[in-house]
């Protein structure tokens, strides 16, 4: 498989090294410098975008125009998704877009939403989110401690929106967002009451669970149409 990357910062650079032990080869490596003089006439099989909010959405539509499907991890532009999933339409291409690729992070999710569901019943107890990631990360909160927040509140009815670092009423579910080098990645939910406290936590060592799912997505998103996540390839 022919693999464009756009984006060959650090997450680039370990997805290279995971597709090429895979047996991919790599099309061709894009930044902010040098897109528009790519050759669109260069095979390429699927594009995997880590870049910056800034840049996401132009990039998708570019990719998207030139009939390849995308895989994309970068996160904070999913205020454009409408339209890019109508650009998608448009296109009859193919998204794989997901706030984390790492499987160990997928399995948290689905952790975070069954506990928030136990709690829901449990009024004594407060929730609380902490994030904390490398200072090259410009969003915040990351997508993963939005995709947390969003499962926090699908469980549980006592919270109604997620806010980052404060909140001004009970409802509120705060989000602490920290940057820090050289951490990949920490995510904490911490269920708390004056008496104890429930925590779940999820550390990212390294880039490599992030980078080689992001690899498997692009293997299963080829030949499709649609828009689709992590949840698709994980069935």
């Amino acid at each position: 498989m022919r693999i464009l990357l756009i984006g060959y910062g650090k997450m680039g650079k370990a997805i290279e090294a995971i597709a090429k032990q895979r047996g991919h080869q790599i099309a061709g490596r894009l930044d902010i410098d040098n897109r528009d003089a790519f050759d669109a006439t260069t095979p390429v099989d699927v594009a995997i975008e880590f870049t910056h909010p800034d840049a996401a959405v132009g990039n998708l539509r570019w990719a998207l125009q030139k009939g390849w499907p995308v895989v994309v991890g970068t996160t904070g532009w999913y205020d454009h998704l409408p339209e890019i999933k109508a650009e998608v339409a448009r296109a009859n291409g193919a998204l794989l877009y997901a706030s984390n690729f790492s499987l160990g992070v997928n399995l948290f999710f689905k952790l975070n939403e069954y506990l928030a569901r136990l709690m829901d019943a449990h009024p004594t107890y407060d929730v609380v989110l902490d994030e904390t990631h490398h200072t090259q990360k410009k969003d915040a909160p990351s997508g993963t401690a939005i995709t947390l927040a969003e499962g926090i509140l699908k469980g549980t009815k006592r919270k109604t929106r997620w806010r980052l670092n404060e909140g001004q009423h009970a409802e509120d579910l705060v989000i602490h967002s920290h940057r820090v080098d050289p951490v990949p990645g920490t995510h904490v939910v911490t269920w708390a009451s004056a008496i104890d406290q429930i925590e779940i936590k999820h550390t990212a060592h390294t880039r490599e669970g992030f980078a080689l799912g992001a690899v498997l997505a692009a293997e299963w998103l080829r030949g499709k149409t649609g828009v689709f996540t992590m949840n698709d390839l994980l069935g």
